[in-house]
């Protein structure tokens, strides 16, 4: 029930934020949202005896979110000082793995979140589809994986999915696709289109599977509590933060 009450407050609040919302009231979701999903990523990484990225990785991540233009040099300075920060670690053998987590937090969660800005000042329909394309999926796998799924997938990760849930989100999300494209984003050609659906998909699969991997790793079940339900802000959008950069680079190089 928490599920489902927790669902039921998210979705028109997502809705609102996504394709009405005022675009400084959308930045200060997207940073909330992604202060949330760091400090949960900083959670497991100290589960893993990695040490958690300090306030630099949360105002880097800010920043990726806030600056304007797209400048690789800046996270390539992320890089840089992450490394220089890592010199304060008395054990000289954590100063690596404190680098290297701090750079993927912020990559991975602030840069994703980043992708979905860019892409929502392309369209509105198009973050909106990048979103729900795996959450569509999400609840076909769930099904037809309880029904009929017998091949387990990736067992030592998450034992409850299986290769049929896996086919059967992609067969949703691109049947999904091919409603919602035409009436919503009419100019981009529908083969190219289910195309990307499917890929953005199974992206969004393999994010679900990366996050359980941390998760499963640092001897947790869910990433946080906030969400009743859910878990935390990082179980809940871990596909989208593998689907948002795969539509927002094929949307802004084929200029869809």
């Amino acid at each position: 029930m928490s599920r489902v009450l927790t669902a039921l407050v998210l979705i028109p609040v997502f809705l609102y934020l996504m394709l009405w919302a005022h675009y400084w009231a959308f930045i200060a979701a997207a940073c909330g949202v992604g202060l949330l999903c760091f400090r949960e990523f900083a959670n497991l990484a100290s589960l893993h005896q990695i040490p958690k990225p300090g306030i630099f990785g949360y105002a880097a991540g800010l920043l990726v979110l806030l600056i304007p233009g797209k400048d690789a040099a800046f996270l390539a300075l992320v890089a840089i000082l992450a490394m220089a920060l890592a010199l304060r670690n008395l054990d000289l053998t954590q100063a690596l793995p404190a680098a290297a987590s701090l750079l993927l937090g912020v990559v991975y969660i602030f840069g994703s979140l980043r992708c979905g800005i860019d892409l929502r000042a392309v369209s509105t329909y198009w973050l909106f589809f990048a979103l729900s394309l795996n959450w569509v999926g999400d609840i076909a796998a769930l099904y037809v994986g309880r029904l009929i799924g017998r091949h387990k997938m990736a067992s030592r990760i998450s034992p409850a999915k299986s290769w049929e849930g896996a086919g059967a989100s992609v067969i949703a999300s691109v049947i999904y696709g091919a409603i919602y494209l035409p009436r919503l984003l009419p100019s981009v050609p529908l083969a190219e289109g289910l195309g990307l659906t499917a890929v953005a998909n199974i992206a969004g699969q393999l994010g679900d599977l990366c996050e359980s991997a941390m998760k499963r790793g640092a001897g947790v079940k869910d990433s946080g509590s906030l969400l009743p339900g859910h878990g935390g802000w990082l179980d809940r959008l871990d596909s989208s933060l593998f689907a948002l950069p795969v539509v927002y680079f094929v949307v802004s190089n084929f200029r869809w």
